[in-house]
């Protein structure tokens, strides 16, 4: 019902024989049903709202960290990195499910393509799940600096203070979401993948390395307050 063909005949169905047949007739309105109709119907809604559900997400976060530690710098590293996390889970994605040299390994049968509903899902999810992570290790590094200990010291007192609990809360989730990849469904073995390998590569490599490095490059001017956020209250998270 969903292979290349059937779209290939609901598109001709729904551009040339549809209204070819209803032309002649008194017929305003028609739609063309089917399991095949509203696959292709679902997964159109869904590529349309993506770009706004990205465009929301991204803004209220960038939003929340710049009230949260009122830096323009940090709420732009933030949405950098958790978008690299959440682009770094969409490449395995297509690299695992897209090609047929994991069939064996995972179990399964690769159809080409990604479940359609897969990409919205993992964003915010995703992105939710590296907010956590990058508030908690952000605000052991600002404990530093608020110390008066160099921004180098206060990164590596953020990231030794926060490592372990980090790095516990992301094993327990990659072992849960690593069992779903030894599901039969193609669905929960895709989701499963994509949340596994985001996490291990958030919890690892983004806040781990990308993270201290670029606060390091960035140095005090990482925790510059615009003039503008004066007159607004602060806001505690620590």
């Amino acid at each position: 019902a969903g292979g290349s063909e059937a779209k290939e005949t609901l598109t001709l169905l729904r551009s040339q024989l549809a209204p070819e047949a209803f032309a002649d007739t008194d017929v305003d309105k028609w739609a063309v049903g089917g399991e095949t109709a509203f696959s292709a119907d679902f997964s159109q809604t869904l590529e349309d709202r993506l770009p706004l559900v990205i465009g929301f997400v991204t803004l209220l976060c960038l939003g929340i960290m710049l009230l949260a530690f009122r830096s323009v710098a940090l709420a732009l590293l933030t949405g950098l990195l958790n978008v690299l996390s959440v682009a770094a889970a969409y490449g395995v994605l297509v690299l695992v499910f897209q090609n047929e040299w994991a069939e064996n390994l995972l179990g399964f049968d690769s159809n080409g393509a990604v479940v359609s509903w897969l990409p919205l899902i993992l964003f915010v999810v995703l992105y939710g799940l590296s907010m956590d992570y990058h508030v908690f290790v952000l605000s052991r590094i600002r404990e530093g600096v608020k110390l008066g200990g160099s921004t180098h010291a206060a990164v590596r007192h953020g990231i030794l203070t926060s490592a372990g609990v980090v790095t516990t809360a992301a094993v327990i989730m990659v072992a849960v979401f690593a069992v779903f990849a030894t599901l039969s469904t193609l669905e929960m073995k895709q989701l499963g993948v994509g949340l596994a390998v985001a996490i291990l590569l958030d919890a690892t490599l983004i806040r781990g390395v990308l993270l201290p490095a670029a606060l390091t490059l960035l140095g005090s001017r990482a925790w510059k307050e615009p003039r503008s956020m004066r007159k607004v209250p602060a806001v505690s998270h620590d």
